[in-house]
Order: structure tokens, then sequence, then C-alpha cells
């Protein structure tokens, strides 16, 4: 998609003149910045990049990005998205969704977009609320979650994003945190230069309806013993002072400290490409584990768009030119007075 003979963009030339309408400290924020960072070093013009967004918080982002986007219907953002990129291989196409608009009413979309890698980035942004709505809880929310709609505690169990996108066979899936700038971009541009479905989890604040949902995970004092930083092809190691690690014990995976006879070399290491280890990261959750971030699972096979056009092209070399006139007047015909 990258363009020799294209200007160089800068991150001013990815930021429309819409007033930015989330609530103040939203941790929406944080991942906008970090989008608008990243896309000028992709290469791509401007008017070949597309933002598809359902309803929620979330997706207002196509407002605030200055390329082309639909603000489209509840959920429905990944069947629009793939309707697109089918019809236009040449756009680099990128959902915005949230755990409420992409799990629930849309979960249906998003696991056929996975399946069957569409080229599409689809980032989810998890608050584990439903915050445009004034705070009832999502499909994520924890067991016995009080909200509005739950006074006495949700007796739903979440819904596990990563592993969802791990049953659907998505060939990119990455987890990242809003305030983790750095990281954040460098997850968001492997996601760019992914072929096929890319599924990224950001966690994210809502500091008015689920204020402090990931403190654990962000501040400063505790995140070293909080965050698994995934790094492919190193031991899996975390800990303030990097002295604590992930080790199987026969096919279960168990925290260990490093000392006493364990050493790096009885750690797992991450592998990217191994499935297994991708569902262990996936399963790994407080406060037995810390939570992994960063990418899960890689694999390479052909997109659903690039099939497609692929049997549209057999189809026209076979048969020529389709003429929908023809078509319509095919075969058996009768006129309802």
């Amino acid at each position: 998609m990258s363009t020799a003979s294209a200007p160089k963009l800068t991150r001013k030339d990815f930021v429309t003149d819409q007033d930015v309408r989330w609530c103040p400290g939203c941790g929406d924020y944080s991942i906008l910045a970090q989008v608008q960072k990243v896309f000028p070093e992709l290469g791509v013009p401007r008017e070949n990049i597309v933002f598809i967004s359902g309803i929620g918080c979330s997706s207002r982002f196509p407002y605030y990005m200055n390329t082309y986007g639909f603000h489209s219907i509840h959920g429905r953002a990944p069947a629009i998205a793939t309707g697109l990129k089918v019809s236009r291989p040449d756009l680099m196409v990128w959902v915005v969704t949230g755990d409420g608009d992409g799990l629930s009413i849309g979960g249906n979309h998003l696991i056929h977009a996975l399946r069957r890698n569409v080229d599409l980035k689809i980032l989810l942004f998890n608050n584990r609320i439903y915050g445009l709505t004034k705070g009832q809880y999502s499909p994520t929310s924890e067991l016995g979650k009080i909200t509005k709609s739950t006074p006495l505690g949700s007796a739903d169990h979440p819904l596990n994003p990563l592993l969802l996108a791990l049953g659907a066979d998505a060939t990119f899936i990455a987890r990242t945190i809003d305030v983790e700038a750095k990281h954040q971009q460098d997850i968001i541009r492997r996601a760019a230069e992914h072929k096929g479905s890319a599924f990224v989890e950001i966690l994210q604040n809502c500091n008015v309806y689920n204020d402090g949902a990931f403190a654990a995970l962000t501040d400063r004092e505790t995140k070293a013993d909080t965050q698994l930083v995934l790094e492919h092809g190193k031991p899996m190691i975390f800990g303030k002072n990097r002295d604590r690690g992930i080790r199987l014990n026969g096919l279960t995976p168990e925290v260990v400290t490093l000392g006493n006879g364990v050493s790096t070399a009885d750690l797992l290491v991450h592998d990217e490409h191994d499935p297994v280890i991708a569902f262990l990261l996936s399963r790994m959750a407080p406060p037995e584990f810390p939570t992994p971030i960063g990418v899960l699972r890689v694999e390479q096979k052909p997109t659903f768009d690039a099939l497609m056009n692929r049997q549209i092209e057999e189809a026209k070399a076979k048969f020529g030119e389709g003429d929908l006139e023809k078509l319509l007047h095919r075969g058996d015909v009768w006129t309802v007075p």
C-alpha cells in the first residue's frame, strides 16, 4: 500500500478539525494519540485509509481521524468493513469497537470477520462497562459487578476477548493498555503490517463509570509485578526485580521465583506462532498470574478478500464480464399483475 511518490505525512495530517468529545481523562484520548503518531510511518495515503465503527464511546473515533470513515450501526462494523475490503482491496480498513459494541450485539459479526481472515485491523477498546449508555455492566465485566442495571451484582461470567479471537482462528491477536504509549504504538504498527485479520484488545480506563478497573496494571508501583510483557523468542520474565517468571509444570503454567535452582532456562519461552502458548496466555489472569500484554498469536494464511477477488477474476476469465440485465431475465420469469 505504500507509495514512494506520496508526500511525507505527519501526525497533524491525521488530526481533524472536530472537537474531541470524550470525557476528560478518558483512556480513548491516549489511543487516538498513539494511532495518530503511528500512521505517518505506515506510508499509506490518507485517502486509502478507512475507519469503520459501530455505536459506543469508542465509535466516535472516525470523526477524529482525518481519513475516510463510517460511523455505522450497533455491532455491524465488521460486516460493513468486510464488504468494503472485498470491494476495495486496495484500501487499509480499520474497525474501532468496544466491549459492548463488539462482543454483545456485534459478537457474531466479529467472530466471522476473524474466522474468514478478512484483511481488517480491529481495535477493541475494553473498559469492562457500557460507558455511552451510562454505566451498565458489559460482556467483559467481572462476576458480581454492581451497576445501575445489576444493583445486586452481575450473575454473568465475563467473556474473554483473546480466547474468543483464538477460537475464531484470528491470524493476529494482541493486547495492550491505553496508558502504555510506546507498547501501544508497537502493537498498532504490528497490526497494520499484518496481512489478515488483526485483533487488538486495548485495556482502557473509563474514569467516569469504571474508574480504576486496570489500576494494578497501570500504577507505577505495581505494574512491573502485574504485567507480563511478551517478547517473541524470549523467556517469560516479569517483576520489579525481573526475578519472577512463568514455567510449565507438565502442561500447566505456574509462577516461579528465580533462584534456588530455578533459572531462566526453566522458563517458558514465548513463541507467537505457537497456538498452544497463545491459549495458555489467554487464560492467564490475576490474581494467580500477571496479565500478558503483547502479541499472543501470528499466523500467515490467505485472506478472505484476496480469495474472493481471485474467484471473481477467474469467473470473468471463464464467462466474461457479467450483465445484470441478462442475469435478471435469465431462466423462468413471470409477471405478477
